[in-house]
């Protein structure tokens, strides 16, 4: 039996502050959140958002290696492009913190104590990598060379982006040292490590036992490390930048980045709410659901819940971990080394007020029980053909000939027809499937239901045609663009939580303001109504003890102001006869194929680029040695000058050229595989090197007597060798 909650505390996973975030983080974590935090304050549920930078661990400091500057230069930037990233997307957090705050710096280094004061970890000193030349221990990060699993060059020490597979830096081929380039070696160190192992059983029983509701993904994953046994996890690291670890001896050390950021959770909260934080994280009657990527499924399942569990203290444990699987961007992972993705910011720019379209097509094509393609054509299709084409139109069409017949009034609803109450009666049931699928963090499905109300409306907007019934009866024309006004009004309250900023711009073509939740954005003192969008609708702001049970979802604005709620989603009604609507405005502007197109190059550009930097890099590898031959073997080789006087192609053949060589000894046959390099008329006169005293063999039916000399590189281009200076053919080489 379901618990029923008096409150909903929403985290998201902590981006990391050395980088945008992209396409891939937004579809994963941010935009499925934002949905469900809008979904429950549309319901008049108190809900709390919190997230915030992950400002510590090695990415930031490799950065700011490359960018030649610091840590702290790295993290203030980033911190800065990811918050206005998503305010631009309507992604509109409680609070946004920092793990670089004081706040979260005495939080954190309290947590440790505590733990560490009541023999909460275990102390092992272990052997771990480090830089010669750099004079400096390498996190796993900070760690390269070829995966054990796909071959690829350039794997990290902790995972292989090509592949996806979690390594250890045990487990690279041939490892080198980021910083410097060199072999690194093995050094004994001293760190604290949580036991996870003593926390298994308690975890079966918890997560594989009391939430098998969870999705597949997350529950399969977690089982897979129960049934593989955990093993205890360091806590600390051999670091110049984090959280100092707070105990004696300890120096030139500081707090795991794994262990330091979940905190940042609790840390974002008690800098929000510093006196009533703990009725989020301590209370029974909190739900707690952490939104993540499948990539943070360990820390936020296994890690951080035997963190909370050993610190003890009444700490509540996540009712859900809806993550998601990997967006991959045009047929290929996206990967921010290669600067293979779509970047936020960016996308801001280049597709100024266009926020929805891209909240709206990452929903639906949301990688929810796999990973998922986001493609350019099918973003601009998706805009096209159903944000303008569907929704937009039919709005359109609504206001607008409420204009043109009524005054922008919203005329009176007549007898209704059996096409008017077939069309509304299938809203309701709509809103109860949109329920449950949000409820269960099922949003791309939600999306359709929201958006087959538009379908709806737009079929019965053409179906009723009320600009040639308006030719013969008004008071027909009437009811129709009533029933047309009401499902706009259901429009404006499903997509909120969907494409907010389209909802807005409907809810004030209608002349409506939505009221919904508390905003905790102000700290200790909360507003009553989250989002002020009509004219004449006032918010104020009160405790949060005096907000009273039915304030939630009530106006507290000026009379006559109509106020949409997700509880009038389906009803009859919404907007009442007489109401007068704003001037009408398109809801979506169609996407150009120039403006794709602009997006197609750039990602060509890089894809060709990283094309030559791999050619370049694999011709710069060098294959390896053969075994050693003595003296003598090598004079039994006769290497010669020799002329080519003929040259073509052998039939049938792609590679193959038959040339005719005067080897200053005789004239002779040789059949080269050099045809993907060298045309015939390249080669005549072409003075070249031979091995002439090579057996003879037959190939394609040509007695080929010889092999030429040719320089291979390691991406596979090849050159004959030929002498700096025209020699006499025949001249002996060696």
């Amino acid at each position: 039996m379901e618990k029923n909650f008096k409150r909903t505390l929403v985290t998201c996973a902590l981006p990391y502050a050395n980088g945008p975030v992209h396409i891939g983080h937004l579809a994963g974590v941010y935009v499925p959140a934002d949905i469900y935090v809008r979904y429950l304050r549309l319901r008049g549920e108190d809900v709390l958002y919190v997230c915030g930078s992950d400002e510590h661990g090695v990415p930031i400091t490799i950065k700011a290696k490359q960018q030649n500057c610091t840590p702290q230069d790295i993290v203030d930037k980033y911190h800065r492009i990811i918050k206005d990233s998503f305010t631009g997307l309507g992604i509109n957090f409680d609070i946004y913190g920092r793990t670089s705050s004081d706040v979260h710096d005495r939080n954190a280094s309290q947590f440790f104590r505590k733990l560490y004061d009541e023999g909460k970890f275990v102390t092992r000193e272990s052997e771990q990598y480090y830089d010669p030349e750099a004079k400096t221990f390498l996190a796993d990060r900070y760690i390269v060379g070829t995966c054990p699993k796909c071959g690829a060059e350039g794997a990290y020490g902790d995972q292989c982006e090509k592949c996806g597979s979690t390594l250890s830096p045990e487990e690279l081929i041939n490892p080198k040292s980021k910083l410097s380039g060199a072999e690194p070696v093995k050094k004994k160190t001293s760190h604290w490590y949580l036991p996870l192992d003593q926390y298994e059983k308690w975890l079966g029983e918890w997560i594989l036992d009391g939430h098998k509701e969870w999705r597949s993904n997350v529950y399969g994953q977690v089982k897979s490390w129960l049934d593989g046994g955990l093993q205890p996890r360091a806590v600390s690291r051999d670091l110049d930048w984090g959280v100092p670890v707070p105990v004696e001896g300890a120096e030139g050390k500081v707090l795991y980045v794994w262990f330091d950021a979940p905190i940042g959770y609790v840390s974002n909260t008690q800098e929000l709410l510093p006196q009533s934080w703990e009725k989020w994280w301590k209370s029974e009657d909190t739900k707690l659901v952490h939104f993540i990527g499948k990539d943070n499924i360990v820390f936020h399942c296994i890690v951080f819940p035997s963190m909370l569990k050993a610190y003890g203290d009444g700490y509540i444990l996540p009712e859900n971990v809806p993550a998601n699987e990997f967006l991959n961007l045009e047929g290929d992972k996206i990967s921010t080394s290669r600067n293979w993705a779509v970047w936020a910011h960016e996308y801001l720019q280049d597709f100024p007020g266009k926020q929805d379209v891209m909240r709206y097509v990452l929903t639906a094509n949301a990688p929810e029980t796999k990973d998922n393609d986001f493609s350019w054509k099918d973003f601009q299709t998706r805009n096209n053909s159903e944000l303008v084409a569907i929704f937009g139109n039919f709005v359109n069409r609504a206001v607008v000939l409420t204009h043109k017949y009524f005054e922008g009034k919203v005329p009176a609803c007549g007898e209704l027809q059996d096409v008017d109450r077939e069309t509304l009666a299938q809203i309701p049931e709509l809103k109860a499937s949109m329920e449950r699928n949000l409820d269960n963090y099922h949003f791309r499905e939600a999306l359709k239901d929201a958006m087959a109300i538009a379908r709806l409306g737009n079929k019965y907007i053409s179906d009723t045609e009320p600009w040639k019934v308006a030719k013969t009866d008004m008071a027909r024309t009437a009811t129709i663009l009533n029933v047309s006004l009401q499902i706009c009004a259901d429009l404006a309250i499903a997509f909120e939580p969907f494409t907010p900023f389209a909802a807005e711009k409907l809810r004030k073509m209608l002349g409506v303001c939505i009221c919904a939740g508390i905003d905790h954005r102000k700290g200790e003192q909360e507003t009553v109504n989250t989002y002020k969008q009509g004219e004449g609708c006032a918010l104020h702001t009160v405790s949060s003890a005096e907000v009273p049970a039915d304030a939630r979802t009530s106006c507290p604005g000026a009379d006559g102001c109509t106020c949409l709620s997700w509880d009038l989603l389906g009803t009859d009604n919404i907007l009442p006869e007489g109401h007068q609507l704003a001037q009408a405005e398109l809801l979506f502007a169609k996407i150009e194929d120039d403006a794709i197109d602009a997006q197609l190059a750039r990602l060509d550009a890089i894809r060709a680029e990283r094309e030559a930097a791999a050619k370049a890099e694999a011709a710069k590898q060098v294959a390896p040695q053969k075994e050693e031959c003595s003296f003598e073997e090598f004079e039994k080789m006769d290497i010669r000058t020799a002329t080519v006087l003929e040259a073509v192609k052998v039939p049938k053949t792609d590679k193959l050229l038959k040339l005719t060589i005067d080897t200053g000894i005789d004239k002779r046959t040789i059949v080269s595989g050099i045809a993907e390099y060298y045309a015939p008329e390249d080669m005549l006169g072409k003075q070249i090197c031979i091995l002439a005293n090579l057996k003879p063999r037959t190939i394609r039916g040509i007695e080929s007597h010889g092999m030429i000399l040719m320089a291979r590189q390691g991406d596979g281009k090849m050159r004959f060798i030929t002498p700096q200076e025209v020699l006499a053919n025949g001249a002996q080489i060696g």
